[in-house]
């Protein structure tokens, strides 16, 4: 693709640039002794509550058989340590958010309180139970978290269950899930209409199970069929378990499976053993937990693109071998995946996905075309990038979209198709066009085919757009928008698909980049983000305070790569002074939930701000030129800067 042509700009190219090394140099030492960049996901207050409620369970349901298991004076130590950040972290309002970044809602307060229940310290901490029970008071309870959720029971059904557990709701309140249903080979799962998401069949079984032994349906046939297939779905979650004990390394959804076997009599479970191994091995230091162990391969494969746009010789970094190392290679026990993808980490938990996968075939295309390059290793890693498309290729839905984990799931909302995920498989495809269609590429005989994928690709997301020029994704979101959706992150990542295949000049491109020009704040920046005031009450209360660094750099990422991008110099100048600011003043490392982990289950990454301004301070010193009288005495970007 052929850089879109420079122009004069009110930017100092010098302060550009000393942004640009001094952000580079951050992102570069951040790896610390790792070869890869590990990250740090936010510290969760419904992962600490789902982990708390868990050990609670287990502390009284301790089995005579408990080898491998803490002791109950060391599940003590942690439930109180959990309890009591959770009790330090409540907001002013007197709920919990997901994160300490976010608004309280009514799941995670939900969760909160039961976990304080099952922990027995209701009387060591009377005010913070007052406070969240009147949040859930005013919120309605099973009908407010039945409003959060909809038709969708993948997160519903789990904290009524938690909440059950806890004595805070009526069994009869949960919803019954068929948990026979695992029992059926994975290729059917898909034609069976389940109630939950395709990444959640280990709660389907766990949490079904819980009913199923807490409240027998009325049903004899329905009741006969559950009691005949517990052990046969038992060996379900087994199989799924992977050998660090998280599923998923997600500490949400194993507490809820491993909860559910203990408070039915199965504590001295191997399933359940290993769950909370898993939780052991994943609280912080704090006594907190965090939504996921880690997001490795994502972080790694956005650091490469980042460096590689700040010209970096990415090939000396020595990520080839490690990046390889993580793409699976056998049939995948958690979702039946054909070889071939890659996870969000290196870890076992981890599931082939096609956002991960497209970022790491990204990844390996910027190691390719290094300077330094050792062209011997080209095989393998061409090799690793086509079975990687062909697995995407193989995940293309009908509406011609891609999904995230499976194909052919589209009945509840995080299993359909994405715009996000369907960009980012296109800008794969371009990048290793020619070898798709050259010698024994997958589509040397078949050019047109190739085209045709494309074609169907660009028509799903037009057929995407908001009436605005705006597209939606599927794993951000923003919590200041009304429907709680990110159009500034799926608009950007849209519309660089459209530019990597040259389609700028199309009309649905053409109305997104009108969209995204308009979007700018008053402040220079494109979103919003969110700060907490520690108020005199020692409690949290969260403030808006203007944009954000994640989707302010991904909007100027965009329109800095059009190829229109004169069009764009007054609002790219004002984004760029805004983020220019924000490094001089290391405000740039501040970050904002913006990332969605199961049915809103909102997260943020410390490394997203950092490796978001890398990318796009190299992307602005690839576009813009110096001009005559371009310096820091008569530049406009003194003008404004807060």
């Amino acid at each position: 693709m052929n850089a879109p042509p420079s122009h004069p700009t009110t930017v100092s190219r010098d302060r550009l640039h000393a942004a640009a090394v001094k952000a580079r140099q951050k992102l570069l030492a951040s790896r610390d002794s790792q070869v890869f960049w590990e990250g740090e996901l936010a510290t969760s207050a419904l992962s600490t509550a789902t982990a708390v409620s868990t050990l609670a369970l287990l502390h009284q349901h301790y089995p005579l058989n408990s080898d491998s298991l803490p002791t109950p004076g060391e599940l003590r130590d942690f439930i109180n340590k959990g309890v009591a950040w959770l009790a330090t972290h409540q907001n002013e309002d007197g709920g919990w958010g997901d994160t300490i970044l976010s608004y309280s809602n009514i799941a995670t307060t939900m969760l909160g309180l039961s976990a304080i229940r099952l922990a027995g310290l209701e009387a060591e901490y009377p005010e913070i139970v007052n406070a969240a029970t009147d949040y859930i008071d005013r919120l309605g309870w099973i009908d407010g978290l039945r409003e959060r959720y909809g038709k969708d029971k993948t997160f519903a059904v789990p904290i009524l269950t938690n909440a059950a557990l806890a004595g805070l709701v009526p069994w009869s309140s949960v919803a019954s899930l068929p948990f026979e249903l695992a029992c059926f080979p994975q290729a059917f799962y898909k034609f069976l209409k389940l109630p939950v998401v395709s990444y959640a069949i280990p709660a389907l079984v766990g949490i079904g199970q819980a009913k199923y032994f807490h409240r027998k349906p009325w049903n004899p046939l329905t009741r006969l069929i559950r009691s005949l297939t517990v052990k046969k779905s038992l060996q379900v979650l087994n199989r799924m378990q992977p050998a660090s004990g998280g599923y998923l390394e997600a500490i949400p959804l194993t507490s809820f499976v491993a909860m559910s076997l203990i408070s039915t009599g199965r504590a001295d479970h191997g399933v359940t053993k290993n769950a909370v191994r898993f939780l052991l091995d994943t609280v912080r230091p704090d006594g907190s937990w965090p939504i996921d162990t880690n997001l490795a391969t994502w972080n790694t494969s956005l650091a490469i693109k980042a460096l590689d746009a700040n010209s970096v010789d990415t090939a000396k970094l020595g990520l080839t071998d490690w990046l390889l190392s993580c793409q699976n290679t056998e049939v995948h026990p958690f979702t039946g995946a054909d070889p071939g993808g890659w996870g969000w980490s290196d870890l076992s938990g981890a599931v082939p996905d096609c956002d991960d996968t497209p970022g790491a075939i990204l990844a390996l295309d910027c190691i390719r075309r290094s300077e330094s390059f050792d062209q011997d290793e080209l095989p393998r890693i061409q090799q690793a990038a086509m079975a990687g498309i062909r697995w995407m290729l193989n995940l293309q839905n009908r509406d011609h979209g891609w999904p995230t984990f499976c194909r052919g799931w589209g009945t509840l909302p995080f299993d359909r198709s994405g715009a996000d995920l369907t960009a980012h498989v296109l800008r794969a495809l371009k990048a290793w066009e020619p070898e798709l269609l050259a010698g024994d590429g997958l589509f040397a005989s078949n050019p047109k085919g190739l085209q045709k994928v494309v074609d169907e690709g660009f028509g799903y997301l037009a057929s995407q757009q908001q009436a605005d020029g705006s597209w939606f994704p599927l794993w951000f979101g923003n919590q200041d928008h009304p429907q709680e959706e990110n159009p500034v992150y799926g608009t950007s990542k849209v519309l660089l698909a459209y530019v990597a295949w040259k389609r700028t000049t199309e009309d649905a491109a053409v109305r997104g980049y009108r969209w995204l020009d308009a979007a700018i704040n008053i402040d220079g920046g494109w979103g919003s983000g969110v700060a907490h005031q520690k108020l005199n009450s020692g409690k949290l209360n969260n403030q808006r305070d203007g944009s954000s660094i994640e989707e302010t750099t991904l909007a100027l990422e965009t329109l800095l790569q059009s190829p229109e991008f004169e069009q764009f110099a007054a609002t790219t100048d004002k984004g760029l002074a805004w983020l220019i600011n924000r490094v001089e003043t290391d405000r740039y490392l501040d970050c904002s939930p913006i990332g969605f982990y199961f049915a809103k289950l909102w997260y943020h990454e410390r490394l997203y701000p950092l490796i978001f301004t890398v990318s796009i301070l190299g992307t602005a010193l690839s576009r813009i030129s110096d001009s005559a009288g371009n310096t820091d005495q008569n530049s406009d970007i003194h003008k404004g800067l807060h």
